[in-house]
Protein backbone atom coordinates (compact mmCIF):
# COMPACT_ATOMS: atom_id res chain seq x y z
CA UNK A 1 0.00 0.00 0.00
CA UNK A 2 1.16 3.12 -1.09
CA UNK A 3 1.77 5.73 2.19
CA UNK A 4 2.42 9.36 1.35
CA UNK A 5 4.29 11.32 4.08
CA UNK A 6 3.91 15.67 4.04
CA UNK A 7 5.89 15.63 7.44
CA UNK A 8 5.75 20.06 7.84
CA UNK A 9 3.14 21.45 9.74
CA UNK A 10 4.16 25.13 8.97
CA UNK A 11 6.75 26.71 7.28
CA UNK A 12 7.86 31.17 8.23
CA UNK A 13 10.26 32.01 5.09
CA UNK A 14 11.33 35.97 4.67
CA UNK A 15 10.10 37.19 1.20
CA UNK A 16 12.97 36.89 -1.17
CA UNK A 17 14.10 33.81 0.12
CA UNK A 18 13.75 30.15 -1.07
CA UNK A 19 11.70 27.68 0.69
CA UNK A 20 11.01 24.06 1.03
CA UNK A 21 7.85 21.77 0.71
CA UNK A 22 9.15 18.21 1.98
CA UNK A 23 7.00 15.31 0.78
CA UNK A 24 7.90 11.09 0.13
CA UNK A 25 6.12 8.44 -1.15
CA UNK A 26 6.69 4.57 0.00
CA UNK A 27 4.81 1.37 -0.97
CA UNK A 28 3.32 1.14 -4.50
CA UNK A 29 0.23 2.71 -5.22
CA UNK A 30 -2.11 3.22 -8.56
CA UNK A 31 -0.94 4.53 -11.99
CA UNK A 32 -1.35 8.47 -11.66
CA UNK A 33 1.05 12.05 -10.81
CA UNK A 34 1.79 13.69 -8.01
CA UNK A 35 0.87 17.06 -7.61
CA UNK A 36 1.55 20.27 -5.66
CA UNK A 37 -1.50 22.49 -5.00
CA UNK A 38 -1.64 25.32 -3.38
CA UNK A 39 -5.38 25.96 -1.58
CA UNK A 40 -7.97 22.94 -1.67
CA UNK A 41 -11.46 22.43 -3.05
CA UNK A 42 -12.38 24.51 -6.28
CA UNK A 43 -10.02 27.85 -5.38
CA UNK A 44 -6.77 25.41 -5.35
CA UNK A 45 -3.56 26.45 -7.72
CA UNK A 46 -1.66 23.62 -9.74
CA UNK A 47 2.11 24.75 -8.03
CA UNK A 48 4.00 21.81 -9.36
CA UNK A 49 3.45 19.14 -11.57
CA UNK A 50 5.65 16.78 -13.59
CA UNK A 51 4.45 18.00 -16.84
CA UNK A 52 4.32 22.17 -16.96
CA UNK A 53 6.30 24.81 -16.32
CA UNK A 54 7.24 26.52 -13.19
CA UNK A 55 9.61 28.92 -13.09
CA UNK A 56 10.09 29.28 -9.64
CA UNK A 57 10.00 25.74 -8.74
CA UNK A 58 12.68 23.21 -9.03
CA UNK A 59 12.57 19.41 -7.61
CA UNK A 60 14.82 18.59 -4.70
CA UNK A 61 15.98 15.21 -6.61
CA UNK A 62 15.28 15.11 -10.02
CA UNK A 63 13.05 12.44 -11.38
CA UNK A 64 12.01 10.70 -8.36
CA UNK A 65 9.68 8.25 -7.96
CA UNK A 66 9.51 8.21 -4.12
CA UNK A 67 10.94 11.86 -3.23
CA UNK A 68 8.63 15.14 -4.35
CA UNK A 69 10.04 17.74 -2.57
CA UNK A 70 10.09 20.52 -4.32
CA UNK A 71 12.24 24.06 -3.45
CA UNK A 72 10.24 27.13 -4.36
CA UNK A 73 12.77 30.54 -5.03
CA UNK A 74 12.41 33.88 -4.99
CA UNK A 75 9.08 34.16 -2.15
CA UNK A 76 6.78 36.53 -2.36
CA UNK A 77 4.21 37.41 -0.14
CA UNK A 78 1.16 36.38 -2.01
CA UNK A 79 2.54 32.74 -1.77
CA UNK A 80 1.27 31.96 1.69
CA UNK A 81 -1.36 29.92 2.05
CA UNK A 82 -1.69 26.22 2.48
CA UNK A 83 0.27 23.57 -0.05
CA UNK A 84 -0.85 20.16 -0.44
CA UNK A 85 1.13 17.15 -1.98
CA UNK A 86 -1.21 15.31 -3.70
CA UNK A 87 -1.36 11.70 -4.80
CA UNK A 88 -3.96 11.01 -8.29
CA UNK A 89 -5.00 7.74 -9.83
CA UNK A 90 -6.23 7.81 -13.29
CA UNK A 91 -9.38 6.96 -14.25
CA UNK A 92 -10.91 5.05 -17.10
CA UNK A 93 -12.52 7.74 -18.72
CA UNK A 94 -8.62 9.32 -18.90
CA UNK A 95 -9.15 12.04 -16.16
CA UNK A 96 -7.73 11.58 -12.77
CA UNK A 97 -8.96 11.88 -9.18
CA UNK A 98 -7.32 12.12 -5.71
CA UNK A 99 -6.40 9.10 -4.33
CA UNK A 100 -4.10 10.35 -0.83
CA UNK A 101 -2.96 13.96 -0.15
CA UNK A 102 -0.75 15.16 2.63
CA UNK A 103 -2.22 17.15 5.77
CA UNK A 104 -1.08 20.35 4.23
CA UNK A 105 1.66 22.88 5.19
CA UNK A 106 0.78 25.83 5.96
CA UNK A 107 3.42 28.97 4.31
CA UNK A 108 3.50 32.35 6.28
CA UNK A 109 5.88 35.10 3.99
CA UNK A 110 7.51 37.51 6.56
CA UNK A 111 8.29 40.63 4.15
CA UNK A 112 9.94 43.59 5.51
CA UNK A 113 8.05 46.87 5.44
CA UNK A 114 8.66 49.31 2.95
CA UNK A 115 10.81 52.72 3.54
CA UNK A 116 8.20 54.97 5.81
CA UNK A 117 6.81 57.76 4.19
CA UNK A 118 6.25 61.39 6.43
CA UNK A 119 3.55 64.20 5.59
CA UNK A 120 2.54 67.08 7.38
CA UNK A 121 -0.13 69.44 6.90
CA UNK A 122 -1.06 71.27 3.31
CA UNK A 123 -0.73 74.67 5.18
CA UNK A 124 1.76 76.32 7.83
CA UNK A 125 0.34 76.88 11.05
CA UNK A 126 1.99 79.58 13.84
CA UNK A 127 3.82 79.14 17.04
CA UNK A 128 1.40 78.05 19.94
CA UNK A 129 -0.95 76.18 17.08
CA UNK A 130 -0.75 72.39 16.83
CA UNK A 131 -0.54 70.67 13.76
CA UNK A 132 -0.46 66.67 12.86
CA UNK A 133 2.18 64.81 11.10
CA UNK A 134 1.63 61.29 9.48
CA UNK A 135 4.57 58.42 8.86
CA UNK A 136 3.02 55.41 6.69
CA UNK A 137 4.86 51.80 5.62
CA UNK A 138 3.03 49.18 3.79
CA UNK A 139 4.21 45.61 2.97
CA UNK A 140 4.75 43.47 5.88
CA UNK A 141 4.47 40.68 7.84
CA UNK A 142 3.50 39.58 10.22
CA UNK A 143 0.89 41.75 11.18
CA UNK A 144 3.06 43.34 14.68
CA UNK A 145 4.86 46.23 14.07
CA UNK A 146 6.01 49.10 16.12
CA UNK A 147 6.63 52.89 15.58
CA UNK A 148 8.24 55.70 17.80
CA UNK A 149 8.44 59.25 16.93
CA UNK A 150 11.08 61.54 18.53
CA UNK A 151 11.19 65.14 18.34
CA UNK A 152 14.54 65.91 17.79
CA UNK A 153 16.13 63.44 20.41
CA UNK A 154 13.15 63.33 22.58
CA UNK A 155 11.05 60.38 22.52
CA UNK A 156 7.41 61.69 21.99
CA UNK A 157 4.45 60.19 22.80
CA UNK A 158 1.63 59.32 19.52
CA UNK A 159 -1.38 57.52 19.10
CA UNK A 160 -1.10 53.81 18.41
CA UNK A 161 -0.42 53.29 14.77
CA UNK A 162 -3.47 51.85 12.81
CA UNK A 163 -2.83 48.79 10.83
CA UNK A 164 -4.61 47.76 7.98
CA UNK A 165 -4.27 45.12 5.28
CA UNK A 166 -2.43 45.80 2.63
CA UNK A 167 -3.07 45.48 -1.07
CA UNK A 168 -2.42 41.55 -1.06
CA UNK A 169 -4.09 39.65 1.56
CA UNK A 170 -0.90 38.22 3.15
CA UNK A 171 0.54 42.15 3.93
CA UNK A 172 -0.31 44.99 5.88
CA UNK A 173 0.16 48.81 6.10
CA UNK A 174 -0.03 50.89 9.25
CA UNK A 175 -0.45 54.64 9.80
CA UNK A 176 1.17 56.74 12.63
CA UNK A 177 0.19 60.24 13.12
CA UNK A 178 1.77 62.61 16.04
CA UNK A 179 0.38 66.03 16.88
CA UNK A 180 3.10 68.88 18.29
CA UNK A 181 2.48 72.29 18.95
CA UNK A 182 4.83 74.83 17.33
CA UNK A 183 7.16 76.71 18.85
CA UNK A 184 9.16 79.84 16.94
CA UNK A 185 12.17 78.03 17.74
CA UNK A 186 11.24 74.76 15.50
CA UNK A 187 12.23 76.46 12.63
CA UNK A 188 15.87 74.02 13.30
CA UNK A 189 13.40 71.45 14.84
CA UNK A 190 12.97 67.45 13.05
CA UNK A 191 10.46 64.70 13.85
CA UNK A 192 12.00 61.73 13.66
CA UNK A 193 9.21 58.52 12.53
CA UNK A 194 11.29 54.83 13.50
CA UNK A 195 9.57 51.91 12.70
CA UNK A 196 10.55 48.07 14.11
CA UNK A 197 9.48 45.45 12.41
CA UNK A 198 10.65 41.38 13.28
CA UNK A 199 12.01 41.59 9.63
CA UNK A 200 14.60 44.27 9.92
CA UNK A 201 17.80 44.32 11.83
CA UNK A 202 18.11 47.93 12.24
CA UNK A 203 14.91 50.27 12.16
CA UNK A 204 14.11 52.56 9.03
CA UNK A 205 13.82 55.86 10.02
CA UNK A 206 12.46 59.15 7.97
CA UNK A 207 12.59 62.69 9.35
CA UNK A 208 10.41 65.81 8.88
CA UNK A 209 11.32 69.21 9.32
CA UNK A 210 8.97 71.30 11.09
CA UNK A 211 9.98 74.43 8.90
CA UNK A 212 7.97 72.87 6.39
CA UNK A 213 4.79 73.78 7.96
CA UNK A 214 5.96 76.61 10.36
CA UNK A 215 5.17 80.06 10.36
CA UNK A 216 6.59 82.78 12.12
CA UNK A 217 4.52 85.93 11.39
CA UNK A 218 7.10 89.22 11.56
CA UNK A 219 7.01 92.21 13.87
CA UNK A 220 7.19 95.53 11.93
CA UNK A 221 7.98 99.05 13.17
CA UNK A 222 8.76 102.00 11.51
CA UNK A 223 11.78 104.37 12.38
CA UNK A 224 12.68 108.21 11.29
CA UNK A 225 16.25 109.06 11.11
CA UNK A 226 16.69 111.77 12.02
CA UNK A 227 13.68 111.94 14.30
CA UNK A 228 10.51 114.55 13.96
CA UNK A 229 10.25 117.49 14.21
CA UNK A 230 12.25 118.17 10.86
CA UNK A 231 13.51 121.64 9.02
CA UNK A 232 11.90 122.40 6.21
CA UNK A 233 13.27 120.96 2.92
CA UNK A 234 15.55 118.51 4.64
CA UNK A 235 15.51 115.48 3.95
CA UNK A 236 14.65 112.42 5.96
CA UNK A 237 14.43 108.58 5.59
CA UNK A 238 11.91 106.46 6.85
CA UNK A 239 13.12 102.77 7.67
CA UNK A 240 10.87 99.54 8.07
CA UNK A 241 12.61 97.28 10.61
CA UNK A 242 10.74 93.89 9.45
CA UNK A 243 11.93 91.12 12.20
CA UNK A 244 11.72 87.58 12.68
CA UNK A 245 9.96 85.68 10.53
CA UNK A 246 9.55 82.76 8.69
CA UNK A 247 9.65 81.62 5.75
CA UNK A 248 11.48 84.24 3.72
CA UNK A 249 8.94 85.16 1.12
CA UNK A 250 7.30 88.29 2.09
CA UNK A 251 6.63 91.69 0.61
CA UNK A 252 7.08 95.16 1.55
CA UNK A 253 4.81 98.33 0.34
CA UNK A 254 5.48 102.32 1.41
CA UNK A 255 2.49 104.40 1.27
CA UNK A 256 1.97 107.97 1.88
CA UNK A 257 -1.33 108.67 3.69
CA UNK A 258 -2.99 106.04 1.78
CA UNK A 259 -1.37 106.77 -1.34
CA UNK A 260 1.16 103.35 -2.70
CA UNK A 261 4.54 105.15 -3.28
CA UNK A 262 6.07 104.05 -6.51
CA UNK A 263 9.63 103.10 -4.46
CA UNK A 264 11.35 100.30 -6.08
CA UNK A 265 13.26 99.66 -2.97
CA UNK A 266 14.27 95.88 -2.84
CA UNK A 267 15.82 94.54 0.04
CA UNK A 268 16.83 91.06 0.54
CA UNK A 269 15.76 89.14 3.73
CA UNK A 270 18.76 87.79 5.88
CA UNK A 271 18.56 84.91 7.80
CA UNK A 272 19.16 85.06 11.72
CA UNK A 273 21.01 82.91 14.44
CA UNK A 274 17.58 81.78 15.08
CA UNK A 275 17.00 80.14 11.83
CA UNK A 276 13.76 83.40 11.12
CA UNK A 277 14.65 85.96 8.73
CA UNK A 278 14.89 89.65 9.05
CA UNK A 279 14.91 92.49 6.52
CA UNK A 280 15.01 96.70 6.17
CA UNK A 281 13.71 98.95 3.90
CA UNK A 282 14.59 102.54 3.50
CA UNK A 283 12.64 105.23 1.72
CA UNK A 284 13.84 108.74 1.65
CA UNK A 285 11.46 111.71 1.65
CA UNK A 286 12.29 115.58 1.44
CA UNK A 287 10.31 117.68 3.92
CA UNK A 288 8.15 119.85 1.82
CA UNK A 289 5.77 121.94 4.03
CA UNK A 290 2.87 120.14 2.63
CA UNK A 291 4.06 117.03 3.86
CA UNK A 292 3.80 118.31 7.25
CA UNK A 293 1.37 115.64 9.27
CA UNK A 294 1.73 113.05 6.55
CA UNK A 295 1.89 109.30 7.67
CA UNK A 296 4.04 106.58 6.13
CA UNK A 297 3.20 103.36 6.13
CA UNK A 298 5.47 100.44 5.69
CA UNK A 299 2.80 97.80 5.03
CA UNK A 300 4.17 93.79 5.19
CA UNK A 301 2.36 90.83 3.63
CA UNK A 302 4.08 87.53 4.64
CA UNK A 303 3.13 84.22 3.45
CA UNK A 304 -0.54 85.27 1.80
CA UNK A 305 -1.36 85.99 5.72
CA UNK A 306 -2.93 89.72 6.42
CA UNK A 307 -0.81 92.47 6.40
CA UNK A 308 1.43 93.64 8.94
CA UNK A 309 1.98 97.69 9.04
CA UNK A 310 4.45 99.99 10.84
CA UNK A 311 3.69 104.02 10.46
CA UNK A 312 5.53 106.94 11.61
CA UNK A 313 4.32 110.90 10.91
CA UNK A 314 6.37 113.73 9.26
CA UNK A 315 6.58 116.63 11.40
CA UNK A 316 8.26 119.64 10.32
CA UNK A 317 10.00 122.06 12.80
CA UNK A 318 8.68 125.69 13.20
CA UNK A 319 11.42 128.11 11.51
CA UNK A 320 13.31 129.33 14.31
CA UNK A 321 12.49 132.75 15.51
CA UNK A 322 8.44 131.73 15.03
CA UNK A 323 6.45 131.12 18.17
Amino acid sequence: TLQLQQPQDKVLVTAGETFTLTCTISGSGPVGPVKWLKGWGSRNEIIYDQTGTFPRVTRAVDGSNTDFTIHIRDVRPEDSGTYYCVKFRKTLHGGSEVFQHGNGTEVSVRAKPTPPIVSGPGHRAGPGQSVSVTCTAGGFFPKDISVKWFKDKTLISAQQPQITPGQTSSSYKMSSTVTVMLQEDDVHSWLICEVQHATLTAPLRRTYKLSNTLRVSPRVHVVADPPSPIEVNKTLNFTCHVEGFYPEKVSVTWLENRTVMNTEILSQPVKTSQGLFELRSTVEVQATQERNGSVFTCRVVHDAQDPVSGTAALRIAAPAGEG
